[in-house]
């Protein structure tokens, strides 16, 4: 075992045997802007409680606070400050990694493609990310061709991902709180994710988004008061979404380019500008086994008391389907052609298109809880987002993913 003391300890470190490092946060390591300033290359490493700075600027390199290899298999990483560095931790071969409880503060570079992820985790099985806390940078959590990992009760605000799956399967992302970032939650070409009891508050873009996405579990997440959607579906197939909280967004859910099988159940849709875009000729049936999902503007009775609604719910119209394909023909929305339109929809339900529909409507809808110190960072992020204080460089960057 290694102990350090306060000061000041140069860099680059490389660790090539099983070794435990621990110091307060004012023993610092630097690596004085050259590479990884601690790479991991033994098996059993044990890093506790000190601060790690310095790394290098160059992202072919992946330069990082700490770096794990391949080899270095259940490397711990817990209680680091690890900031002024491009990527914080990369978790880069290892397997059953650990990094808990670190402080992990990105960079603030001017285009935010060119800073490093949070925590990068690449062909590394049985990771464990717990309890980290993580601002600025690029993505908070990347994890990219991997498998069979933990990803729980990390915070991540100020990003553009809080959570960025490409290529990673059976995974578990709970618990996790993402703030004022440009996208919650991407799970982006890739299978049986279990996606259970997040936040994403006040995320610009999106909440969550599955894009080729299948086989997930979407369970006791709550996305609210995104400025566009919050959640988005593209070409996703067969995933339960069930007992979530949609509240407050531009759109609730988006749906569109073919998306099979999806189970959407117990939901809660509130107050979204618009509840749902879905833009096809399929008819898409969201309640199951009798039970379907609350919408805040479905005015509704329950005769018979058993919590569902007497009538079913549609969202969308031959008209709204006209009105996204043709935005120009918005400037007729009040004409009486329009209204003939949809009052005929109204009444002679055959002429509707193939859409959404929710045959057992809930008459009640489930809370989340959020607890008071998240209830400020999420009020921190809307007046910063209110005011124009906001990172925009990249308000293009979204497009491509």
């Amino acid at each position: 075992m290694l102990k350090l003391v306060d000061g000041a300890y140069g860099g680059p470190v490389i660790i090539d045997r099983r070794l435990t490092i621990i110091g307060p946060r004012g023993a610092v390591v630097d690596g004085l802007g050259e590479g990884s300033v601690m790479t991991i290359a033994a098996p059993d490493v044990i890093l506790t409680g000190f601060t790690v700075t310095g790394s290098g600027r160059v992202n072919q390199n992946l330069d990082a606070g700490v770096k794990i290899i391949e080899g270095a298999d259940r490397a711990r990483i817990e209680g680091l400050m690890v900031t002024g560095n491009l990527h914080g931790v990369d978790v880069h071969g290892g397997r059953d990694a650990a990094v808990l409880t670190n402080e992990i503060i990105g960079t603030r570079s001017p285009r935010m493609n060119e800073r490093g992820n949070g925590i990068y985790v690449w062909n590394s099985p049985g990771t464990r990310l717990e309890r980290n806390r993580i601002r600025y940078g690029r993505d908070g959590i990347f994890s990219n061709a991997s498998a069979k990992s933990y990803y729980r009760d990390n915070v991540m605000r100020d990003l553009r991902f809080a959570v960025h799956f490409m290529y990673t399967r059976n995974t578990e992302v709970t618990g996790n709180i993402s703030i004022g970032n440009h996208l919650g939650f991407a799970i982006m070409f890739s299978d049986r994710t279990k996606i259970r009891n997040n936040l994403s508050l006040g995320d610009r873009e999106h909440g969550l988004m599955l894009n080729y996405a299948n086989n997930a579990d979407v369970t006791g997440n709550l996305i609210r008061g995104g400025a566009k959607k919050c959640l988005f579906i593209y070409n996703a197939h067969k995933n339960v979404i069930w007992h979530n909280r949609f509240e407050g967004c531009g759109i609730g859910i988006h749906f569109t380019a073919g998306s099979e099988k999806n189970v959407l159940t117990d939901n809660a849709f509130i107050t979204n500008r618009e509840q749902v875009k879905y833009v096809g000729t399929r008819n898409m049936e969201w309640s199951h086994e009798g039970k379907g999902n609350f919408w805040s503007d479905h005015p509704a009775f329950d005769l018979n008391g058993d919590g569902v609604a007497d009538s079913f719910y549609r969202p969308n119209d031959l008209m709204d389907q006209i009105l996204w394909s043709q935005p120009a023909a918005g400037l007729l929305t009040g004409s009486p052609a329009v209204q003939l339109v949809r009052w005929s929809q109204r009444d002679f339900p055959a002429t509707l298109p193939g859409g959404v529909r929710d045959s057992a409507p809930l008459m009640h809808s489930l809370t989340i809880s959020v607890r008071p110190e998240i209830l400020a960072y999420e009020a921190e992020a809307a007046n910063r987002w209110t005011e124009g204080n906001h990172d925009d460089a990249d308000s293009d960057d979204l497009s491509s993913h």
